[in-house]
């Protein structure tokens, strides 16, 4: 495949080359090592039994089965310095779960089968609260965490064996790429007729939430969580007065429960609270859209942040009466940010780094989902002089707000945070669009060329954060004229 990406050699200038992209292996979502537990020879003396849960307060957590501990969230599981502890884990729903203590060198390693249940032993050489959680990205954040506290004293002449003492942390090794990596970029002229002059009707919306390896940028691929296989999903068009009815499936191979939330809904959560679907589920809910404009959807299953921040977002466009103005092209292109553990730059699979995340650090800005997605031939936005084009603009996030431009034009409207009843914006250079915000933006093509999109925080170019936008036809020397210089400029 063929494609441009940008060389940064001049960035002010923002220079832009020509190289070829290549795709590669990624590997499953996630590498975790097998059950482990330390050696304990003797029967166990203190025995509890943890079951996984979703819905409740907090949104995921471990619950106690039996005993003391029936019923309790996140119990403090109890023992005494020599005890040997067992500690039965069931994944109570077919969600990636594990549990681990860090200091006893203690982890189920993955469970993703409903009912599925590993057993732990191990012995306690030390006083001291330690903490149980889950290690899947998230999980431990909103609620799957718990103490085991041990009282009494270590012996005097205590020597904590490698068994019970945390495991050294392995070097980092890159995955490296499976073939059957796939391309999660959404085109951004795949997009709904407009509704037109139509009456209010009922519309049935399918998504199907997946998790797929991508191809993030040349010779490197991610975990993509995405609606429909694509970065952003599909965008969804009604008129205003519809009756949406909207199907949520996640699919079978799914390791994590997903859901959604659109903006445009009027109803709690945005409907993510009848969305929460686990893995070979379906879940339905219908709305009516209430109010005219451009609406990001999402993800809103725990980590909210991590579904969105892999992929998890899109646009639903509820038109007027009437219908939108007529324009002779039509754009659909979304912002957002990846997280990984590695570098920017790394080839292989990269991990998430639910860290990065939390500390607002991306390696990478993408538009459509991978780096410099939009510059390809393939993904390109195209059209011809003298024709006005309408992009549909928004932010996923989860975190940064863009300064939305495209470089050599100037926007004749811009329908600031896509309000579509407010008198637009004339005559505008750059728009702010906030994570979770979008915009609609048209202007009219007078002069042929390559014109660039970018937020215009310009150092995200280096992160992979450019579109392409060719303009065919008859140069207008009346407008714009001059000679080339060297160099390959815009």
């Amino acid at each position: 495949m063929t494609s441009k990406s940008f060389n940064s050699n001049l960035f002010s200038a923002i220079l832009l080359s020509v190289t070829v992209l290549a795709f590669g292996l990624l590997l499953p979502f996630s590498i975790r090592i097998e059950p482990r537990t330390s050696s304990a020879d003797e029967a166990p003396t203190v025995e509890y039994t943890l079951k996984t849960v979703i819905g409740l307060t907090p949104p995921m957590a471990f619950i106690g089965v039996g005993g003391e501990i029936d019923g309790v969230i996140n119990p403090d599981l109890k023992a005494n310095v020599g005890d040997t502890v067992q500690i039965t884990v069931i994944n109570g729903d077919p969600v990636l779960h594990d549990l681990v203590i860090d200091e006893f060198n203690v982890n189920t390693g993955n469970m993703t089968e409903k009912d599925q249940t590993v057993v732990l032993t191990f012995k306690v050489d030390r006083p001291g609260e330690f903490t149980y959680y889950c290690s899947t990205p998230g999980h431990k954040e909103i609620g799957m965490v718990g103490k085991l506290i041990v009282t009494g004293e270590a012996p005097a002449s205590a020597e904590y064996t490698a068994a019970t003492m945390p495991m050294d942390t392995p070097a980092q090794v890159v995955a490296p790429a499976d073939p059957n990596a796939v391309s999660i970029v959404r085109n951004p002229a795949d997009l709904p007729a407009p509704v037109g002059d139509r009456g209010a009707t009922t519309v049935r919306v399918d998504l199907t939430a997946t998790e797929v390896n991508g191809q993030l940028a040349d010779g490197t691929t991610f975990t993509y969580f995405t609606f429909d296989d694509t970065v952003p999903g599909p965008m969804i068009r009604v008129r205003v007065g519809d009756t949406v009815e909207l199907h949520l499936k996640n699919d079978t191979s799914s390791l994590f429960p997903h859901s959604i939330d659109l903006h445009a809904v009027t109803g709690p959560g945005g409907g993510a609270v009848f969305t929460q679907t686990n893995p070979g589920e379906e879940t339905m809910f219908t709305f009516q859209a209430l109010n005219p404009g451009l609406y990001v959807y999402h993800c809103a299953t725990p980590s909210v942040a991590h579904h969105i921040a892999n992929g998890m977002y899109g646009l639903i466009l509820v038109e007027p009466v009437g219908g939108l103005p007529q324009v002779d092209r039509e754009f659909y292109v979304m912002q957002g940010e990846v997280y990984t553990a590695q570098p920017f730059g790394t080839a292989g699979h990269l991990d998430f780094s639910h860290e990065r995340m939390l500390r607002e650090e991306p390696e990478y800005f993408v538009f459509n989902g991978a780096a410099n997605a939009l510059t390809t031939d393939e993904n390109a936005l195209r059209a011809n002089v003298g024709e006005t084009v309408r992009l549909f603009f928004g932010v996923g996030g989860p975190n940064f707000t863009s300064s939305f431009h495209v470089i050599g034009e100037i926007f004749d409207r811009v329908y600031d945070q896509a309000s579509l009843t407010a008198p637009p914006l004339t005559d505008v250079q750059t728009t702010l669009v906030p994570p979770g915000g979008a915009t609609m933006v048209e202007f009219q093509l007078q002069v042929p060329g390559r014109y660039i999109l970018v937020d215009h925080a310009l150092s995200r170019l280096e992160r992979g954060l450019a579109g392409f936008l060719y303009a065919e036809g008859e140069a207008q020397p009346a407008i714009f004229d001059g000679t080339l210089t060297g160099g390959s400029g815009h």
